[in-house]
């Protein structure tokens, strides 16, 4: 009777977690993925097939542990029905590991929302501070760097504008893997550092702000379903680093989201089409943050982005002089070792956000 009512529980959690994953909506989209790729002219468009295989990989990885998890939870509840004095102590042992395993995939209801499976774009632009600013969006470029790297993750520079006597003025990069952007879009927001100036003839104290913005990686257009009457794509010469080819042809693509002032430019690749898909992406990926932000289902409804990097906008604050702490304002967790954060440890961190996420 015990056994019945432990399977019974974990049932109902399991079908609970299941619902609030969508896994059923998954499974169609995945067989969806499945019958375009069992079509005659599937590969003719290479790009499209890989993004459709890399989707198939990723919703096979979302739903699999959990189709799994229930098939065998049924098994086991058949085998209860049985009411089999001899396997008492084996189904005991089934319900026990499956509890386990039905925990360990708890923590994947923390990336319950529209695109927390998707990859990040991560831009960062430095704001109100000057060099130390440039220099301040640098070192947070390496703290989400060094974050990529500790877990195995794949990050790639989209844009990067160097600063004029250091650091950045800005920078976008991608970065890949499992839920990265559930990880990190509390990340999201203006960061606030405060330290003694290495650019200072004084050495005095300065303030200095940069604005991260985390976005997922939308790629395919029906997430994000643009109206060509509503851009303007621009083609512009380009400039800095990539070769003599780059800086020799019209390659670079500034693209504009005329309803909300939305601008993405990019440079960095050496074809033309090459640098206006990733602008799309980009664009798509903006404008699905915007919505998250806004709470908006209608792209008409989406006014443009207008937090600044400067006083009174940030998430969390560094300071390195005249003691040393990381603050989150938002959650109120915090450390005294900023040192370990600016390195990419930033577990507690992302941690401490979704708990508060879920709690909310």
């Amino acid at each position: 009777m015990e056994l019945e009512k432990q399977a019974t529980q974990l049932a109902a959690e399991v079908k609970a977690a299941m619902s609030r994953l969508d896994i059923a909506a998954g499974q169609k989209d995945l067989a969806k993925l499945k019958e375009q790729a069992a079509g005659a002219d599937f590969w003719t468009d290479n790009l499209n097939a890989q993004a459709n295989m890399k989707q198939q990989a990723k919703l096979e990885g979302k739903i699999q542990p959990w189709s799994d998890l229930r098939q065998e939870l049924d098994e086991t509840s058949e085998l209860l029905a049985m009411d089999d004095p001899k396997l008492e102590t084996e189904l005991k042992d089934r319900l026990d590991n499956l509890e386990i395993r039905f925990n360990d995939l708890k923590e994947r209801l923390k990336f319950s929302g529209p695109y927390d499976d998707h990859d990040a774009i991560v831009s960062i632009h430095a704001g109100a501070g000057g060099t130390d600013a440039q220099d301040w969006a640098q070192m947070l470029m390496r703290m989400y760097l060094r974050f990529a790297e500790s877990h195995k993750l794949q990050a790639k520079v989209i844009d990067e504008s160097a600063g004029e006597e250091a650091g950045i003025k800005s920078v976008t990069f991608e970065i890949s893997g499992e839920f990265v952007y559930g990880q990190l879009k509390g990340e999201h927001g203006v960061h606030r550092l405060v330290r003694l100036s290495p650019f200072n003839a004084d050495h005095l104290r300065q303030t200095s702000f940069a604005k991260v913005e985390v976005m997922p990686k939308v790629e395919r257009p029906e997430e994000v379903e643009l109206d060509d009457k509503e851009l303007r794509i621009d083609i512009y010469r380009s400039g800095g680093h990539g070769g003599q080819s780059v800086n020799t042809t019209d390659s670079a693509v500034r693209i504009t989201h005329l309803p909300t002032g939305i601008t993405v430019a990019i440079q960095n690749e050496r074809s033309q089409l090459q640098n206006k898909e990733t602008a799309m992406t980009v664009l798509r990926s903006r404008i699905a943050q915007l919505q998250i932000e806004q709470h908006k289902d209608h792209l008409s409804e989406l006014k443009g982005p207008n937090q600044s990097a400067d006083w009174g906008n940030q998430i969390r604050s560094y300071v390195l002089h005249p003691y040393k702490q990381v603050k989150d304002l938002r959650t109120k967790h915090e450390t005294s070792d900023p040192d370990k954060v600016l390195d990419g440890q930033l577990d507690e961190f992302i941690a401490a956000f979704l708990d508060n996420s879920l709690a909310a």
